[in-house]
Formats: structure tokens, C-alpha cells, sequence
């Protein structure tokens, strides 16, 4: 019986972390903002709320619902077949062109974007302004 009080006493004390919670309804893309999301005592640590308020819900999350990283996006900022200025720099040399989005995505991923004039497809990354740069054909 000695062993089973030691085992207790040896047991890790569960420890009060903060947690977000959904201050209302939240539709799946929506940017989160401050009024979006309640500080709450949780049993696990949760995101604190300057690693949430800036990124966007990829599902729906109902009022009083805890969010969680994995329901969290970078705000998308093209969006599929969306037009955008497509830049190829290398040293001096600055082409801009238009292109077609083949793909959604943030600041920072990479997409397939369309050259309009020559229909070729190519790999660039979003940046943070909407426009995108081209990594590779």
C-alpha cells in the first residue's frame, strides 16, 4: 500500500495554463482580431493571444470553443485564379508580368502561378504586399 501513496505523490501535478476561446461564432476565414478570442484557464497550454490575433480560422469555430494552432492559417492574400503581378529579378534586371494564381496561399508559401502572355507555369512566393516573385520555372 506504501507504494500506491508514492506513486501518487510521484504523479505531475496537472499545472493551470491559459487558453483561447472563441468570443463568438467564427465562420472558416476569418482574420482574428482582438474582440474574436477570450483568455481562459485551460488545462493545457493553448496559444497565447498574440500567436493567434493576425491569423485566419480554417474551419468554423463555434462561440465558447477552444482554438487551437491546427485550426489556424496565415491569412490568405490570393486567392485561385485571381490576377497578380508575377516579378522575375535576377541582379539588375526586373521583368513584371501578369500572371494567374494556379493556387491560394499566405505571405511567404509558394503557389503555381500562370504567365499570361506565354502560358507557361511557374513557382512563385506570395509576398507580404499581394505581389509575387518567382523562385523557379
Amino acid at each position: 500500500m506504501g507504494w500506491l501513496i508514492l506513486l501518487i505523490a510521484l504523479l505531475p501535478l496537472s499545472a493551470a495554463a491559459d487558453g483561447l476561446e472563441a468570443a463568438r461564432t467564427l465562420p472558416a476565414g476569418t482574420v482574428l482580431g482582438a474582440a474574436d478570442v477570450t483568455v481562459v484557464p485551460s488545462d493545457r497550454a493553448g496559444l497565447s493571444p498574440a500567436e493567434a490575433i493576425g491569423r485566419q480560422t480554417r474551419i468554423a469555430i463555434y462561440e465558447g470553443r477552444p482554438i487551437v494552432a491546427g485550426n489556424l492559417t496565415v491569412p490568405t492574400l490570393v486567392a485561385r485564379n485571381q490576377t497578380v503581378t508575377l516579378v522575375y529579378e535576377s541582379a539588375a534586371l526586373r521583368i513584371e508580368t501578369e500572371g494567374r494564381a494556379l493556387g491560394a496561399g499566405g505571405a511567404g508559401e509558394v503557389i503555381r502561378v500562370m504567365n499570361v502572355s506565354s502560358r507557361a507555369t511557374l513557382n512563385a512566393r506570395i509576398n507580404a504586399d499581394g505581389t509575387l516573385t518567382v523562385t523557379q520555372r
